[in-house]
């Protein structure tokens, strides 16, 4: 129970950092992307509806409000992703560290981010998508594929068919195709590249200190009830 408790309060230290500084890059580079993209997507919608207002629930008003709530379901993000990435460190019988924990993040990163952006690149508002519940199993399916792959392709004393199956893993969701956007776009594709590009690098900046951050916490749990010679 204890080892449970401090693995809970390292994903909470961990995901909260990593999701604040993860805020906050994303706030100074992919906000005024958004709010670029969102331009053009109501002077789409308002040419094609003849200016007529359509009623889109509830949204969080500007200022405060919206960077307030992005900010905690940011953090919320992180302490999962935390816990996920600390419960598949505590598979292995590896000591926790710094450097074992920036591993581990790198292949967080590789699984969650960048595989799915292989096939589906994250789109501002605007940009043509597809099926949603299409593109939410092709992404599922992906990072499942690239984490089963990635761990038969690294783990110590795996077999030559092991590390096939797991190469032959990481590449079959590529194979099948993610679903193709339904529309045309209304934002530039200048915009659209840039918004990727930042996506995939803002992310990789959080799931390098996540991992670092994860291994560090937990490094110093285990130091610190490791038994001492009298």
């Amino acid at each position: 129970m204890n080892q449970f408790r401090r693995l809970i309060a390292a994903a909470l230290l961990a995901g909260a950092i990593a999701g604040l500084i993860l805020f906050a890059v994303q706030h100074l580079t992919i906000v005024p992307l958004i709010d670029r993209a969102e331009a053009f997507e109501e002077a789409a919608a308002h040419s094609q509806a003849g200016h007529v207002h359509v009623d889109e629930g509830w949204q969080p008003a500007p200022g405060l409000q919206r960077i307030g709530l992005t900010a905690v379901t940011t953090m919320l993000s992180g302490i999962g992703f935390a816990a996920v990435l600390l419960a598949a460190m505590s598979l292995g019988r590896a000591s926790f560290n710094v450097r074992r924990g920036l591993l581990w993040g790198l292949a967080g990163f590789a699984c969650f981010v960048l595989a799915p952006a292989l096939g589906m690149p994250p789109k501002p508002p605007g940009a043509a998508v597809g099926d949603l519940q299409a593109r939410q199993l092709w992404w599922l399916g992906t990072v499942v594929a690239t984490a089963a792959g990635l761990w038969l392709v690294c783990s110590p004393g795996g077999t030559w068919w092991s590390r096939t199956a797991g190469l032959l893993a990481i590449v079959v969701p590529h194979v099948i195709g993610a679903p193709t956007p339904d529309g045309a776009d209304v934002v530039p594709p200048d915009l659209m590249r840039d918004f990727a590009r930042l996506s995939v690098a803002t992310n990789l900046v959080f799931w390098i200190v996540l991992g670092a951050l994860c291994g560090w916490f937990r490094g110093r749990e285990g130091a610190a009830h490791r038994p001492t010679l009298a």
